[in-house]
């Protein structure tokens, strides 16, 4: 209540109204607080009226009001349960990149040309699913397949609160189905990676473009090598202590492309830096939903079934067009929701 408070009078100073950065920040604070508040002010408003009616119960002659009063305390005990749940939630540390945009990767791993194809559709996904919260994807590197899919792209997300929703989609996603090419029907396994990333800010992540950096130009290409764009606007960049390679050409301006390469390698770099720091803790306790795992398979969706399987959940799910078509929503929240109980089970084990 009283950071709350805090907060508040410094949104209300005129002064820094005017620094937008440093408002945007406030901002961003202010509502992570606000609803821990309000939601404390609900479980205090139900504790006085619990006291209140237990001491009706205890001290009341009368039997009527006796059994009136017992009704109430058995009432408000079972709505504090879960209000006090939702408070220890609240409270738990939160994540500091969930307000963060993010960089999406879709690669296809093995399967060949039906990989490619099912890379492209979870891309959809996700592009249909930022599209309804409002968000802004941009791609900024794709490589296509002969037959219409993505062997690899790369996109920024950029909106609200965006790496809290989509951390946890990082990981291997298999597909069980029968291609259009498969004249016996037979049901092929495929496999896509995706790696979310947490876009990094440029004080985060230094980089010393003079030394650290080779940076080669070429042109634009679209499928199967056809020319797209005839002047030295693609740029390739490569980061010499670490061997990460970003490329960007979707941009007709080398230094548009330039800067775009530069926002997913500092991501990556970012991403890599949070991933050694995690590892000692990660070796002690691995919870049962990773965000940084790229190699664990962790969902299967059977076309032949109609059936989405999440195996770190053991969460089973039906309706695949509408899930393909961005309802992901359920899905993202199951897995919000016990991310937060396996953190609450660890708080209070320690």
């Amino acid at each position: 209540e009283e950071r709350r408070d805090e907060l508040s009078r410094a949104l209300a100073d005129p002064d820094i109204a005017n620094d937008r950065d440093r408002y945007r920040k406030l901002s961003q604070s202010y509502a992570e607080v606000e609803p821990i508040v309000r939601l404390y002010a609900e479980y205090r408003d139900l504790d006085t009226e619990l006291a209140g009616s237990q001491e009706i119960l205890e001290q009341a002659d009368d039997p009527e009001l006796r059994a009136m009063a017992a009704a109430e305390v058995r009432r408000l005990q079972a709505a504090g349960e879960p209000l006090e749940q939702r408070l220890k939630i609240a409270l738990l540390p939160s994540d500091p990149n969930d307000a963060r945009n993010v960089v999406l990767e879709i690669r296809a791993g093995a399967g060949g040309d039906e990989a490619t194809l099912f890379a492209n559709e979870l891309f959809r996904m996700y592009s249909r699913f930022a599209e309804a919260h409002g968000w802004k994807i941009d791609v900024t590197h794709a490589s296509e397949s002969s037959v219409g899919g993505f062997k690899e792209v790369i996109a920024l997300v950029e909106g609200q609160r965006v790496y809290s929703r989509l951390k946890f989609e990082s990981g291997v996603h298999r597909v069980q189905r029968v291609p259009e090419t498969e004249a016996q029907g037979r049901v092929h396994t495929s496999a896509v990676t995706v790696a979310v990333l947490p876009e990094a800010d440029d004080v985060e992540i230094k980089i010393d473009e003079g030394k650290e950096l080779r940076i080669d130009t070429f042109c634009s290409s679209g499928p199967g090598g056809q020319s797209v764009n005839t002047t030295q606007s693609a740029v390739r960049i490569t980061h010499l202590p670490t061997a990460l390679v970003v490329q960007c050409q979707d941009e007709k301006s080398w230094h548009k492309n330039k800067a775009r390469a530069l926002q997913v390698l500092r991501s990556r770099l970012y991403d890599r830096m949070l991933a050694e720091q995690n590892e000692a803790i990660a070796r002690e306790r691995r919870a049962m939903v990773r965000s940084g795992d790229r190699s664990e398979k962790i969902r299967t969706y059977n076309f032949p079934q109609d059936r989405l399987t999440d195996h770190r959940l053991g969460l089973t799910m039906h309706n695949l067009p509408a899930i393909m078509s961005g309802e992901i929503e359920p899905l993202l929240d199951a897995l919000s929701a016990h991310d937060q109980a396996e953190r609450l089970r660890h708080e209070v084990e320690v």
